[in-house]
């Protein structure tokens, strides 16, 4: 499978194993309506039916805000697609900002990983170069991420990225969350030392 080049260092963000590809509004549209196939294409990997059902809400409310204002589509979502040892390219998660840096300057971080590929530090790969390129392309310092009481995963992982809880809050869709904050980059002393 052909994959897309990308237009300029906005749309793709590269990891030790992972293309993180801004996502087009013609993949959004396609995963909308389940066109797994259309979607792979626009892509260039091959899209789970995991990817559509579990990013419906998502698409249905970012694909409203880029109708709005198209230049928030940097911050929007982005494919995590990995390629395996015989060059086959699969999306085996997603990740992105909530929008632009709200009044504060932070950004809202969410992701999902597809379970086959779980356990395997994808997110936490993903979260940190993502992190990364918000910092140096736009000089942001504070992050924001919403768990639910209940994803033991997610509360994993945004302990070992030195995150810490400021609030509760309810989520339309998902109920009750934790809100917590963060600074980045993070000293070299607690584990992380900021790329080249």
């Amino acid at each position: 499978m052909n994959h897309p080049q990308s237009d300029s260092a906005v749309d793709l963000i590269r990891t030790p194993r992972l293309e993180l590809v801004l996502m087009s509004v013609p993949f959004m549209e396609a995963l909308q309506r389940r066109n797994i196939e259309t979607a792979s294409r626009e892509l260039g990997a091959v899209v789970p039916m995991w990817m559509a059902d579990e990013l419906q809400d998502f698409l249905n409310y970012r694909l409203g805000q880029l109708r709005k204002d198209p230049s928030i589509r940097e911050w929007l979502g982005r494919a995590m697609v990995f390629t395996e040892s015989d060059g086959s390219r699969h999306a085996v998660g997603s990740l992105g900002f909530h929008g632009a840096p709200d009044g504060e300057g932070r950004l809202e971080v969410g992701y999902s990983v597809d379970p086959p590929y779980r356990r395997r530090g994808f997110a936490r790969e993903s979260v940190e170069a993502l992190f990364d390129w918000a910092h140096r392309r736009y000089g942001t310092t504070r992050f924001v991420a919403s768990v639910g009481p209940w994803n033991e995963a997610s509360l994993n992982l945004v302990a070992q990225l030195g995150f810490h809880k400021i609030g509760e809050q309810m989520d339309d869709i998902d109920g009750l969350e934790y809100v917590f904050e963060t600074d980045w980059p993070r000293p070299a002393s607690e584990g992380h030392a900021e790329g080249p």
